[in-house]
């Protein structure tokens, strides 16, 4: 895989992470919490996607064949971090909308 190759995979990857992650924070705020989980779930398994470009760039490198950092590639790892955060932050408001729902039910006198 050329160079360009591998850093748009984990562009891509990040970047699907990233739009899912965002995605599931809207489902959550409209009180659809199982399917921004599974947006979450899934922005998960795009970013152990991107991850794994990663880690072979890495593997390559203690190998002794030497990746070339350019700007390019420090955008794609700089994607990638940002994937990893939304994502995180992502799971927090989730649970919270999750609590904030569950108390506004208890204080209706309803049950989920």
């Amino acid at each position: 895989m050329e160079n360009i190759d591998v850093i748009m995979d984990i562009i891509v990857h990040a970047g699907n992470a990233r739009s899912k992650a965002m995605k599931a924070i809207k489902l959550a705020t409209d009180k659809k919490l199982d399917e921004a989980r599974e947006l979450i779930e899934e922005a998960g398994k795009e970013l152990v996607k991107a991850h794994q470009v990663q880690t072979n760039l890495i593997q390559e490198e203690t190998r002794g064949n030497k990746t070339e950092v350019s700007l390019f590639m420090v955008h794609a790892q700089d994607h990638f971090m940002n994937a990893l955060t939304v994502r995180d932050l992502a799971m927090e408001i989730i649970n919270l909308h999750e609590i904030i729902q569950k108390n506004h039910c208890l204080v209706r006198g309803k049950e989920l």
